[in-house]
């Protein structure tokens, strides 16, 4: 059983009391979230909740020490919580096995817990944790690592930025058109080539948005016609999809044919090594192989790889042949999904075999089709550490002590940096938003015409703020504005408006966005009104937009040093320029290694997220920590 003495030695009695009787929420159980779940049953927390979709996967044992060999195929949210159990008798650990952004994780289930910690690996689910938390005014402490660099900070609606604060440009890398279709020279050329060409056009609805969804261009445009004639033949073959004859039409079609035609092309192999037409009877000979277990780390041998596509390529068309029967659309790629990692890997070393490339594993072929960067134990852990430090210091109320700590990698002989927690961006499209909870007895009797008069009809008090001409968005859906009425008869139920959704209420005269919107959490009614909102005494109060400052604009002092690219005045402060707009100011001093490093430590689990120089915010020497 934990003892509890030391901490009760350093953050006192209370703050202990505090943690255990503390409701907290983990989502998330993988490689920080392991870390996280273990820490937290040993650190004097009682009461933890975990949520996860994922199934606990043979590739998670490396680092994911809660999990063994036996609990492959189970639950990972429910593994881990049992185990941590066993460490701590006293925890009072529960578990769910699901996806964080269903709808019935509503405003009123993120507000119960007292502190949620964030363990994610993608974008989408964080940003969307990142708004429940807002808008049920419980803090967040968000995490990251890539390999061996990791972030922790605090998120506290209206006191420090939220996730969204500053931008997360995704890369998308991208490969010439030419070079996947007829020229590949390297392993993810034609994995490539296999996932977002091949299994997009034999299983998708429709390619999805990846490297080969590409811009025409009069560069291009011979090359995606002749693309878009092979699709065509590729289509055809749907018809064979289920017959024991589709895969070796797919494989005459794609190693036998098509490479026939790029032979003809004579002058196109003067510099390069020509491909090899590949004979489908000699690479389906029997070889004892067992293509339903492969092994996942080795480079298998060419018949070995063809009769794993064999296999894989005839589960995925029984597959979709069963979503053409329930109206579904068509298969996506999942790395996680066996059929379509294993037809994806397949067919790619296939095509590497026939121009002569290096082949390799399922395992890295996984690794390259996800875009993952390996995940290193030790930085789960000490991100893990860092993450339940700074939830002791939120729930003993002791914000401004809380700060963004970087774990970094290099030249450095320190390898943990702490930084100040950022106040919110004043001009964040999510956390400057009024959030409130609106009260719906029924959604299906509700029109969205009636919450629109209700919110216009509210007392003074309660003044949304938001004038006479409203217009209502639903993620990307415009429902309503003054000038598109078609849904105001129509009930909340049918316009998909239920329990957990949000919509965003806003003003057609916001030309200066001095009008701050308003997001409306939908939740079940607690009384017999048919509406209600609640959440106003909680709303914080916005300062106006500071006015942009044109960079040509003369400046009020004739000391000021104008250049290019920045303002220096007398006092020493530099005022950074982009796009012609001013932004903070910044203490020259400042600007020096430690800085520019911290400013391109924005992580996600899965990669580095770089900010741009020119938009940071102000620091100082002050403000920069470095520690042992």
């Amino acid at each position: 059983m934990r003892d509890t003495s030391q901490l009760a030695k350093i953050f006192g009695d209370h703050t202990v009391a505090q943690l255990s009787s503390a409701r907290v929420l983990v989502v998330g159980a993988g490689g920080i979230g392991c870390e996280l779940l273990k820490n937290l049953a040993m650190s004097g927390f009682h009461s933890i909740h975990s949520i996860d979709l994922d199934h606990i996967d043979l590739s998670n044992l490396n680092r994911q020490f809660l999990f063994q060999r036996r609990h492959i195929k189970l639950s990972k949210s429910q593994v881990a919580t049992a185990a941590i159990t066993r460490f701590n008798p006293r925890v009072r650990a529960s578990a769910e096995q699901a996806n964080i952004t269903n709808t019935q994780y509503d405003v009123d289930w993120f507000a119960q817990f007292d502190i949620v910690l964030n363990a994610l690996d993608n974008l989408e689910a964080r940003r969307h944790v990142n708004t429940m938390c807002l808008a049920a005014r419980v803090p967040l402490v968000e995490s990251g690592t890539a390999g061996y660099l990791g972030q922790v900070t605090v998120i506290k609606g209206a006191k420090t930025e939220c996730f969204e604060c500053q931008p997360k440009p995704v890369e998308r890398k991208t490969y010439p058109v030419c070079t996947i279709r007829s020229t590949p020279t390297t392993p993810i050329h034609c994995i490539v080539w296999a996932k977002d060409y091949l299994f997009a056009q034999l299983f998708a609805e429709s390619s999805d948005e990846g490297a080969m969804d590409v811009e025409e261009t009069a560069e291009n445009s011979d090359e995606l016609s002749a693309l878009r004639e092979e699709s065509t033949a590729l289509a055809k073959l749907a018809g064979a999809m289920g017959t024991q004859d589709f895969a070796r039409l797919v494989f005459d079609k794609v190693f036998d044919e098509d490479v026939e035609r790029l032979l003809s092309m004579k002058d196109m192999w003067v510099q390069r090594r020509p491909p090899t037409v590949l004979d489908f009877a000699a690479l389906s000979e029997h070889t004892g192989f067992d293509p339903a277990h492969p092994d996942d780390h080795a480079v298998l041998e060419p018949k070995e790889w063809c009769a794993l596509f064999v296999h894989s390529a005839e589960r995925l068309a029984q597959r979709r042949l069963a979503m053409d029967q329930s109206t579904q659309s068509g298969l996506v790629f999942d790395k996680d999904d066996d059929d379509t990692l294993h037809f994806v890997a397949a067919t790619a070393n296939l095509r590497s075999l026939a121009f002569g490339i290096e082949q390799k594993s399922i395992f890295a072929t996984k690794a390259m089709a996800g875009n993952i960067i390996p995940a290193i134990a030790t930085t789960n852990a000490i991100v893990a550490g860092m993450m339940v430090m700074q939830a002791i210091l939120v729930l003993a109320q002791r914000i401004p002590e809380c700060h963004t700590s970087y774990v970094t990698y290099g030249k450095r002989a320190r390898c943990i940096i702490k930084e100040p927690l950022a106040e919110p961006n004043p001009r964040c499209p999510v956390c400057r938003r009024r959030y409130l909870t609106l009260r719906v007895r029924d959604c299906a009797q509700t029109t969205l015409g009636d919450v629109l008069d209700f919110v216009k009809g509210l007392d003074l008090d309660r003044d949304l703020q938001l004038g006479d001409d409203i217009s209502v968005v639903e993620g990307t859906r415009m429902l309503y504005d003054p000038d598109f009425d078609d849904n105001l008869s129509k009930p909340l139920y049918e316009l998909g408006i239920v329990s957990g959704k949000m919509i965003m209420l806003t003003s057609e005269d916001d030309d200066d966005g001095s009008i701050v919107p308003v997001v409306l959490s939908i939740a079940a009614a607690k009384s017999q009104d048919s509406l209600a909102i609640e959440g106003f005494e909680s709303v914080p109060i916005f300062a106006p937009l500071p006015q942009l400052v044109s960079a040509d604009a003369e400046s009020d002092d004739e000391d000021d040093v104008i250049t290019d690219d920045f303002v220096v005045d007398d006092s020493g402060a530099i005022v950074l320029e982009d796009d012609d707009v001013v932004t903070s100011p910044m203490i020259a001093s400042a600007v020096s290694s430690i800085s520019e490093e911290l400013s391109k430590r924005k992580l996600d689990e899965i990669s580095v997220i770089s900010q741009d120089d020119t938009k940071r915010r102000a620091v100082s020497d002050d403000d920069i920590e470095v520690l042992d």
